[in-house]
């Protein structure tokens, strides 16, 4: 049985799709993008900042499924421009413990939703 996973501490999905699904121990959740839930404008304007908000979001999900970075075990990044990984990595991996640390891969894409610049996705269990 699924459980669709809601909170206003992120931002409300802009087309068919939930913010996350819980399966059993098992927690999907969309790929985010730095949109504010609080004033569901972008934050575009800096990279890292950027970066921060889509992070945010997704410890927002995390939270409302009574998990966080520690139950991630998979991410999807994806990025307009190769040359800002550096950068994008440098704030994803302030959230995570280095030896703990999901897979993931990251791909560059031709264009995100509303043109942002960074979009991730993760997967979650509850041990």
């Amino acid at each position: 049985m699924k459980k669709i996973i809601k909170t206003d501490k992120a931002p409300a999905p802009i087309g068919p799709y939930n913010q996350a699904v819980l399966t059993g121990n098992m927690l999907y959740i969309s790929g985010q993008i730095a949109l504010n839930p609080e004033t569901n404008e972008l934050e575009t304007e800096e990279l890292q900042k950027e970066t921060k908000r889509v992070m945010e979001n997704l410890k927002a999900i995390l939270n409302e499924a009574e998990m966080d970075f520690e139950n991630v075990i998979k991410t999807s990044i994806f990025i307009s421009d190769m040359n800002n990984f550096a950068k994008i990595n440098e704030v994803y991996g302030s959230y995570f413990n280095a030896e703990t640390a999901p897979a993931r891969e990251t791909v560059e894409v031709a264009n995100l939703p509303k043109f942002v610049n960074v979009e991730i996705s993760a997967i979650a269990v509850k041990s």
